[in-house]
């Protein structure tokens, strides 16, 4: 076997990839609606959605910390924009930025509170999901007398704020949806930031042995609180894209989502203990997630079967995990 060859097979992406190419023969065989270039782009969309949050939350957990509260951010963030803007009759720009700064703000305090207090992220985004989702719930029940935002359409900057995180653009024939391009955007730019910057050697360096990686002098803190901070940004775009692409927004809307980002991210290879796991890997953790959810439906099949095929592939994933995990230990050893 050729060194390159070696190489490719050690990668901890091949068992995504795998997984995607299993996934979709599976369902372009048993779904034949789904091989029209609509139903790709349909997929892309699905994953992209998916994908945008799951690269941020996969990074956190490549440094060893969790965030329960990434689904409701994502809400938090769209409620906070179109609030803003059509209360104080701003541009909807502005409302947008003044919910950016809030989203990375939420980040930064889950992350100061976690490298402060020693407590367990997983409580502590904990807490932080649960008063986000009361707060999204009673604020917009308090200013517009209900649980969905009024329409912002005809407020200005509604059409360019659109064009940027609401549009489709055409790709030989197919309307494809902005959001597959930011996607693309943020996975690149994670990859090249994980594999090619101190600062991902740093986040290595934290998830797989956050003593070590203090002694050494890599700031564990401040990379911690960052990688919670880039959690809201992906969830700030995320938010943009739903209330710029569905004018209203639900105040209930998010609860559950979390647990999607980290099942996409685990299937994607990310360690549940930090320190092992790849953007690209977690991107095809989102697509299979696509394919799987979009390949149900042109199935014709009863939806609740999604839920038993992600299940499935978690188990699956967590146990290559595990066996991956203990392969590389002993090696070392």
């Amino acid at each position: 076997m050729s060194t390159i060859t070696r190489r490719i097979a050690r990668r901890p992406e091949l068992g995504s990839l795998a997984g995607v190419v299993v996934v979709a023969a599976f369902f372009l065989a048993v779904a034949p609606p789904m091989r029209s270039g609509d139903a790709l782009a349909t997929v892309l969309y699905a994953s992209s959605t998916m994908g945008i949050m799951a690269v941020a939350v996969g990074l956190l957990m490549i440094g060893n910390e969790f965030d329960l509260s990434a689904g409701v951010a994502v809400t938090t963030a769209a409620l906070t924009a179109t609030t803003l803007a059509y209360n104080l009759w701003l541009n909807v720009w502005v409302g947008a930025l003044l919910a950016a700064v809030l989203a990375v703000a939420i980040g930064a305090w889950n992350g100061f509170l976690v490298t402060r207090t020693g407590i367990p992220s997983f409580l502590i985004s904990l807490a932080t999901f649960l008063m986000l989702q009361g707060l999204n719930l009673a604020v917009t029940k308090l200013v517009s007398g209900q649980v969905a935002t009024p329409s912002i359409a005809d407020m200005e900057g509604f059409d360019s704020a659109r064009a940027v995180f609401g549009s489709t653009i055409p790709v030989f024939g197919v309307e494809v949806r902005i959001t597959v391009l930011w996607w693309l955007l943020i996975v690149a730019a994670a990859s090249v930031l994980l594999d090619s910057t101190r600062w991902g050697n740093w986040i290595y360096a934290s998830g797989g042995d956050e003593r070590a990686a203090r002694a050494v002098g890599v700031p564990v803190k401040r990379v911690k609180i960052a990688l919670f901070m880039g959690v809201g940004a992906a969830a700030w775009v995320v938010g943009m894209h739903n209330l710029f692409t569905f004018d209203s927004i639900q105040a209930g809307q998010g609860v559950g989502n979390e647990l999607l980002y980290i099942i996409a991210a685990v299937i994607g290879g990310c360690s549940m203990t930090g320190g092992r796991g790849t953007v690209v890997g977690t991107a095809l953790g989102a697509l299979i997630f696509g394919i799987t959810s979009q390949g149900i439906v042109y199935a014709g099949w009863n939806p609740d079967w999604f839920t038993f095929f992600l299940g499935g592939m978690l188990l699956i994933a967590v146990i290559a995990n595990t066996i991956a995990a203990k392969r590389q230990r002993e090696a070392r050893s």
